[in-house]
């Protein structure tokens, strides 16, 4: 069951960091998945280094938890649009 949580969860953490950074007309639903479910290991990670805790990883199904994955997608969406724009068009 925990594998269907996270593909539900990272796809809609995945979509709404796409919308906040305005890159959703570039992915599908295949690639919201992807961007929210590293978007959560990056946001526990960074979560978990300045002590915040709420790691959605953890099993911590949690609004702090959501909000350090949503941060940790539109990190993660940020980073990939720094070398989609160094690329030669």
């Amino acid at each position: 069951m925990g594998i269907i949580i996270w593909l539900i969860v990272g796809g809609i953490i995945g979509w709404i960091a796409s919308m906040i950074m305005k890159t959703d007309g570039q992915q599908g639903i295949f690639l919201n998945i992807i961007v929210g479910i590293i978007g959560a290991f990056l946001g526990g990670w960074i979560g978990g280094m300045l002590g915040l805790g709420g790691d959605i990883n953890d099993g911590d199904f949690s609004l702090s938890g959501l909000l350090l994955s949503l941060v940790g997608a539109i990190v993660l969406l940020a980073i990939v649009n720094l070398f989609r724009r160094g690329r030669v068009r």
